[in-house]
């Protein structure tokens, strides 16, 4: 029912406002502040010291209102949303873990590449053999605008599935550069998230997409330009996994490329500036990588990046609806 992700919407809108008011001074007393990288934009030092790990307080809202809300779905033995937000949970607790290790060392490196992606790529397969055990998940690959579906191999199936979840995890992460942009793309794939849900029936993912949006909703008062806190890699890697695993939930990953057009543009400039710089030996494509950098280069302010990209993710969703809206019928 579309009510219940509405409400689900408002429970985790109020919940992460209120541990917002708490959380962000206390922050400020421990002297959780954010550590900027030298290879940013200059003016993005004077952000140096401001509270981090903020995601702390939309996790809280998305977890009392999928608890609150979600609690006739669990009963009726449907466990989608808890899985997804278990797997998010995860991730958070390794962004958490990032994010611990960059405050103690004061500097923005935390955990090595390689324990990050160790760490990731056992959650991915976790999740998947999940929703495989739960049977949300087959391993018939559902192709958006033609609604066909292309069969793979189990074994297959696992390999890319790790790939895009652990890609996509850290294009959100890697989006995450600037004030509120992080939240604000990802609001509108929340919101796709709940109404094609709620419109095919899955009222527990409808559930868990409303949340999601309304803890966003809830953080971008604090985090929209000038931001009193980040949400930190807890936040982001959190956001990562609620992206990907409500996906493979609803059981279509591919509608990632669409509804994820942000994520991945922002991952293919670095991805194409890095490429281009090693073997141009020190030449670059972009003033600086990835692309949300680039603009700031260029002149515009965080507020306009932040208008401009959350209003393409926005109408992607509106895309992405109309992709998959015919899979399973209203």
């Amino acid at each position: 029912m579309i009510n219940d992700a509405i409400l689900a919407f408002l429970v985790s809108a109020a919940v992460s406002g209120a541990c917002g008011l708490f959380l962000v001074p206390f922050l400020r007393r421990v002297k959780a502040g954010q550590s900027i990288k030298d290879n940013g934009p200059v003016w993005h030092t004077s952000k140096q010291g401001t509270p981090t790990m903020g995601g702390l307080m939309f996790i809280t809202g998305i977890t009392a209102a999928c608890f609150l809300v979600g609690i006739g779905e669990i009963e009726r033995g449907d466990l989608r949303h808890i899985i997804i937000l278990g797997f998010s949970v995860i991730f958070a607790a390794i962004g958490f873990l990032d994010d611990y290790e960059k405050l103690k060392k004061k500097q923005n490196t935390g955990l090595t590449a390689i324990q990050k992606f160790a760490l990731q790529l056992a959650a991915a397969i976790v999740l998947v053999l999940l929703l495989r055990l739960e049977g949300h998940l087959s391993t018939n690959l559902y192709i958006p605008f033609v609604n066909k579906t292309i069969y793979m191999p189990t074994v297959v199936y696992l390999i890319f599935a790790a790939f895009v979840i652990v890609g996509t995890v850290n294009a959100v992460n890697i989006t995450d550069g600037i004030d509120g942009l992080a939240a604000g793309v990802t609001i509108p794939v929340a919101l796709f998230y709940a109404f094609i849900a709620t419109y095919w029936g899955f009222t527990s993912v409808g559930v868990f997409g409303g949340a999601l949006a309304g803890g966003l909703t809830a953080f971008l008062l604090f985090n929209f330009h000038p931001a009193k806190v980040f949400m930190g890699d807890t936040g982001s890697l959190f956001l990562g996994g609620a992206v990907c695993a409500t996906a493979f939930a609803l059981d279509m990953p591919l509608i990632l490329v669409p509804l994820g057009i942000v994520y991945i543009v922002e991952t293919l400039s670095d991805i194409i500036q890095v490429t281009y710089y090693k073997a141009t030996h020190g030449k670059r494509i972009f003033k600086m990588a990835p692309l949300h950098h680039h603009f700031e280069m260029c002149g515009w302010s965080e507020v306009k990046i932040f208008t401009v990209f959350t209003t393409i993710s926005a109408l992607f969703a509106v895309i992405s609806f109309f992709a998959v809206a015919s899979r399973y019928g209203a």
